[in-house]
């Protein structure tokens, strides 16, 4: 080292900037993609709040403001995947938003595609859930694969203590002759290396990717991590480099989409009004009993013509119970993640995990079903359900803390139905229909001594 570079002073390093965490209050304050407009509160002390509320009253009752949006939100139906594809960004983000409605095509749960794209470009962009969550597991790898690795190093000092002792000694007492014995009766000279062949080596869950060049053209490269260059600017470093140097990116297409499920996406149509589904072939929108008569039908697999409403159909029992719980307040979300119809979250899945479970089933209490003998049978295969199922998914909903909920929805004999005919698209009251039915609701618990023991 010359005496030039010596005398060279140290520059600090600088940090990247950090975006500001958004404020999920805030950002997930409505329940629905709705507008409501209340009135001011009331001061008693001060009288001009009761001039404040008359005025809003007055004009309110003039000219009322709308509660949905100028243009309801477009959508279109995939026969092919069964739901609703959502493809405006601002529609994907007021859905999500308001309510937690869908789940992002390329994504866990959030659509957050764009943003992991653009953080693995280089590119300036806030942290999204499922980075967090993968960075929790990965944390976690590393705690046990630590834990393991201290384990068999005092595996390893405890056999060289007893080797030395035996040394000493001369002899070896039948314990530890035992524990130095293999299955077939051969020495075994480190019980670490028999430990760990037992440990299955995990691969990991993502590839490496590949190292992010920016040339001076502004062109982005890809490298093989094992010749990469100091010309690699990481994450939102990158953003910093191009505001230095002037070289803008290339903007990144939005590849995601919002995917609904039928019950979703009716309750967004029919009991919101704020959602338009278009036919994918005509490119027109779709009345609600279309809409109706179309989620019934792709509830089957394969999908198949009804010429009249069935009074047990698979969508409708689903909606009947999804409509049940958004009345009441909760966010509902899929929950095949978990062997179970929906899960019941309290204020989202930003905010905290899903308290209930909920299984939907039939029940036939009602006279009609137990008439013949075959409507009998058909019923009771229909809605049977076996000890060793239902202990199963209660032990996997105690595993993930979760309380497992049984909906039992009643259901009404053909009589009690309102006319309908699917082949003339007449229009359907659907109120009438949900009023037939009724929901009931049963929560398991799994006793579980090590967590409730007095």
């Amino acid at each position: 080292m010359t005496p030039t570079e010596a005398a060279e002073p140290l520059l600090p390093v600088k940090e990247p900037p950090r975006l500001p965490k958004p404020n999920l209050g805030k950002l997930h304050a409505k329940p629905f993609p709705l507008t409501t407009y209340p009135l001011p509160p009331l001061i008693p002390h001060n009288p001009i709040s009761i001039l404040h509320i008359a005025f809003t009253y007055i004009y309110q009752f003039i000219a009322p403001p709308s509660s949905h949006p100028k243009a309801p939100y477009q959508a279109y139906f995939s026969p092919e995947t069964r739901s609703v594809h959502v493809t405006d960004e601002v529609a994907i983000r007021a859905l999500w938003e308001s309510g937690f409605f869908g789940k992002g095509s390329l994504s866990r749960s959030e659509p957050s595609w764009l943003d992991r794209e653009r953080r693995r470009r280089g590119l300036l962009a806030n942290e999204t859930s499922e980075e967090v969550t993968r960075q929790r597991r990965e944390d976690r790898k590393r705690f046990k694969k630590e834990r393991a690795r201290k384990e068999r190093e005092a595996i390893e000092e405890k056999l060289k203590e007893e080797k030395r002792s035996k040394q000493n000694s001369g002899t070896a007492t039948p314990t530890a002759r035992a524990r130095y014995e293999g299955v077939n009766g051969g020495p075994v000279e480190s019980l670490a290396e028999s430990i760990e062949s037992l440990i299955v080596q995990e691969p990991p869950d993502h590839p490496t990717p590949p190292a992010i060049v920016i040339t001076g053209a502004g062109d982005i490269l890809e490298e093989d991590p094992s010749t990469a260059t100091l010309n690699q600017v990481p994450n939102s470093s990158t953003a910093l480099a191009h505001q230095d140097t002037g070289i803008e990116a290339a903007p990144v297409q939005n590849l995601e989409h919002l995917q609904l499920t039928p019950s979703e996406a009716f309750f967004l149509a029919y009991g919101l009004g704020v959602l338009q589904i278009l036919d994918p072939t005509t490119n027109t929108p779709l009345r609600v009993s279309t809409l109706f008569a179309l989620f019934r039908q792709h509830s089957y697999f394969p999908p198949r013509q009804i010429p009249t409403l069935e009074p047990d159909d698979p969508f409708f029992l689903q909606y009947a119970t999804y409509h049940h719980f958004r009345s009441l307040g909760w966010v509902v979300r899929p929950g095949i993640k978990f062997a179970v119809d929906w899960l019941l979250y309290l204020r989202g899945p930003v905010f905290s995990h899903a308290e209930f479970a909920v299984i939907v089933l039939p029940a036939y209490r009602h006279s009609y079903w137990s008439g013949s003998e075959a409507l009998r049978r058909e019923t009771e295969r229909r809605s049977r359900k076996t000890w060793s199922w239902l202990h199963c998914v209660n032990r996997v909903q105690s595993q993930v803390r979760k309380s497992l909920v049984l909906v039992y929805v009643e259901v009404p004999p053909p009589s009690a139905l309102p006319p309908y005919s699917a082949e003339d698209d007449a229009p359907v009251d659907i109120g009438l229909l949900l009023k037939a039915y009724k929901v009931r609701e049963l929560t398991l618990k799994r006793w579980i001594p090590n967590r409730e023991r007095d």
